[in-house]
């Protein structure tokens, strides 16, 4: 069992959104390379709640914004819009999300401006700023993946290899 489901107060936040059909959708969308859409938004959420919680700030909202962040089905390697992405899919994710729920301004703030960076507007709201930072830090290691196996092995080197023996 995944440590987010056994933090109560996470899962009164956001368990009914994993559970809805509409969401779970997700975990059929691949989204950086090595995980499903429905992981990467879950893997934000719990990780971002933790922070907020942390702080002292919303973490709440901060749970729902960063679950609700990506909430769009197309696959955004293939189907192209006038805007960019990064513009694109917080507006859809936003609109998908007030089918599911009522949204705070926080929350909708969060999922809006969670592309800051490739994007220009900034969150307006502190629990925006972690949302965004977290969402680079799990796009990144969600994409290195693979990495992490083919740095784990052990490597042995001769001295051949090293040019470190003498003759």
């Amino acid at each position: 069992m995944e440590k987010y489901k056994k933090d109560q107060e996470f899962m009164d936040y956001v368990g009914h959104l994993i559970d809805h059909p509409r969401f779970q959708r997700l975990d059929d969308i691949v989204q950086h390379h090595h995980s499903t859409r429905l992981e990467h938004s879950i893997h934000v959420s719990y990780t971002s709640y933790k922070l907020a919680k942390r702080f002292g700030w919303d973490a709440k909202s901060t749970a729902r914004g960063g679950l609700l962040h990506d909430f769009f089905y197309y696959d955004w390697r293939i189907t192209k819009f006038n805007k960019s992405h990064a513009w694109v899919h917080p507006r859809i994710a936003v609109r998908n999300a007030r089918k599911l729920t009522k949204l705070n301004k926080r929350e909708e703030d969060i999922i809006l401006k969670h592309m800051w960076g490739a994007t220009i507007a900034p969150p307006r709201y502190k629990e925006g700023y972690i949302v965004t930072m977290v969402d680079k830090y799990w796009a990144i290691r969600e994409a290195a993946r693979p990495l992490k196996k083919v740095l784990a092995k052990p490597r042995r080197f001769s001295r051949k290899f090293l040019n470190s023996y003498h003759h």
